[in-house]
């Protein structure tokens, strides 16, 4: 009786997966139902494609912004915009957050190879800017031969972005390549001297020349290609109905207005009439992808150096994080009064406002002053300067453990207040404070990603450039959990260790 049940559940379930599947996959249907075309973008990417709009930042505005809601009303529907990290956008397309991905994505090989795509929006070109007054760079041909100088020239990118695929193919060994979250950030660490260039998509120069005035282009246009918008793979139906709505917009020319509209539209455009059915191969991409043991195979090394930069990073940030801890928790309880007071104020800013954000204003506001400290030195001091507002309570704990009467030994024997606290008090205190403090030290081999906002290369910020370069994203997660297990488990190992061996008695002597 139980086994006929569990065949007929099992029946019914398959059943039940069997029409519900077809239903999921036509997610034209599903918009229709529903009423909205939601479309991912990120607002941060800046303009004019996706931006807070002046008049009502609560609200987005850009280019984007209206021919989504042009194509939404082709489809019968509204548009709604999903606001995501630019970068990981095919991630929420996938995982069906979003309908389509629409925010100046360019058709590159891997993203062929893993999403549908509608016809292309629009004809873009890449534009490589620099500073008027430097004499370094002033035409294409200067990336190349700099490196045996001394120093490569750094390149600008946003991550993920053609810029970065067309530098990697044709300049990765002439120059650096730095890769930015945001197009505007670029431009200005052009700007403050930190990146001797970057490369941009016309219609961000277009848009922010008037921002940025110390900055030229330099030599031709570059990388001619195509925005398109990105669906799911099956999507066809929704993909033909975006495919008819770009066509019309084409053709009775309000395409052309709206571009017009916000400045991008140039003679290059003119091809889009004749792009409707070209196929990826006629456009110039040959759809990759890189999957199982292949993408391990040819990108596991990288991410290997990346778990190096993460290990450098915390094991110098580390180390000056506790000796800062320990300053700030010996003037909090032993120092005057206004020292006390700081280090209470030291320790409550630092506890109280992110990570990111005091990496922010260490990398980039402050070169707006004048003081510009290189992305890997600022990631080491802004790791160790938070961390320390937590070592500070910890030590604070630990010498408050130790029972009052082991200083007034010390002082009893003649010690001296400072002599006291360095050989009686603190020893017995760093024994106590052992495990939190492991527990910190493996907890800032994760925090190291956050450093990847002021472009420094470490583990997390290298699997998300190969996750987009290849679309691998399942095989890449593994081997990066893994190296960051083969980082933390070691270390709470060793502090296991030293727990036990601190924690042993002398042998009584007769």
């Amino acid at each position: 009786m139980w086994l006929r049940q569990r065949r007929t559940l099992a029946i019914a379930m398959g059943l039940a997966m069997a029409v519900a599947w077809p239903c999921r996959a036509d997610t034209l249907s599903a918009v229709k139902e529903r009423g909205t075309l939601i479309w991912g973008a990120d607002a941060e990417g800046g303009g004019p494609y996706v931006f807070p709009d002046p008049a009502d930042p609560e609200h987005v505005a850009g280019f984007e912004v209206e021919l989504a809601e042009m194509l939404a009303a082709e489809l019968g529907v509204r548009a709604e915009f999903f606001q995501g990290p630019w970068q990981n956008l095919p991630q929420l397309l996938r995982t069906r957050q979003i309908d389509v991905v629409m925010n100046g994505y360019e058709l590159t090989p891997a993203r062929a190879g893993t999403m549908l795509r509608t016809r292309p929006y629009y004809v873009y070109e890449l534009v490589l800017m620099g500073r008027r007054d430097n004499p370094r760079l002033t035409r294409w041909e200067d990336l190349r031969g700099q490196a045996s100088s001394g120093r490569k020239l750094k390149i600008g990118v946003l991550e993920a972005s053609a810029a970065e695929d067309y530098l990697q193919d044709r300049y990765a060994n002439d120059v650096e390549i730095v890769f930015y979250e945001g197009t505007t950030d670029a431009m200005r660490e052009v700007e403050t001297g930190k990146l001797d260039a970057t490369l941009v998509d016309l219609p961000a120069v277009t848009y922010y020349r008037d921002r940025f005035h110390a900055l030229v282009p330099i030599g031709e246009r570059v990388g001619h290609g195509y925005y398109v918008i990105f669906i799911r793979e099956g999507d066809v139906a929704l993909r033909d109905a975006l495919d008819q709505g770009l066509d019309k917009l084409i053709a009775d020319g309000r395409l052309r207005k709206l571009y017009e509209k916000y400045g991008i539209w140039n003679d290059t455009q003119l091809e889009l009439a004749t792009l409707g059915n070209r196929s990826d191969l006629e456009l110039g991409v040959h759809a990759t992808e890189l999957r199982g043991w292949a993408v391990i195979k040819s990108r596991g090394w990288l991410l290997v150096e990346a778990a190096g930069m993460t290990i450098l990073l915390a094991s110098l940030a580390m180390p000056l994080a506790m000796a800062l801890g320990l300053a700030v928790a010996l003037a909090r309880m032993y120092g005057p009064a206004p020292l006390r007071w700081l280090s209470v104020a030291y320790i409550e800013i630092l506890r109280g406002t992110p990570l990111m954000l005091q990496l922010f204003v260490i990398f980039f506001l402050l070169p707006e002053i004048g003081l510009s400290i290189p992305a890997f030195y600022a990631a080491v001091a802004g790791l160790a300067i938070n961390y320390s507002a937590y070592e500070a309570e910890i030590y604070r704990a630990g010498l408050q453990a130790v029972p009052r009467g082991q200083m007034e030994a010390a002082l009893a024997l003649g010690m001296s207040p400072a002599l006291a606290l360095r050989r009686v008090v603190i020893p017995q205190a760093v024994r106590i404070v052992i495990p939190p403090v492991t527990n910190d030290f493996i907890a800032m081999f994760k925090d190291t990603s956050v450093c990847s906002v002021i472009t420094v290369m470490e583990l997390t910020k290298q699997y998300s450039v190969q996750r987009n370069d290849t679309g691998a994203t399942l095989e890449l997660a593994a081997m990066t959990a893994f190296l960051y297990l083969l980082m933390s488990i070691p270390l709470a190992r060793l502090a296991t260790v030293l727990e036990r061996r601190l924690a042993r008695k002398p042998k009584a002597t007769s």
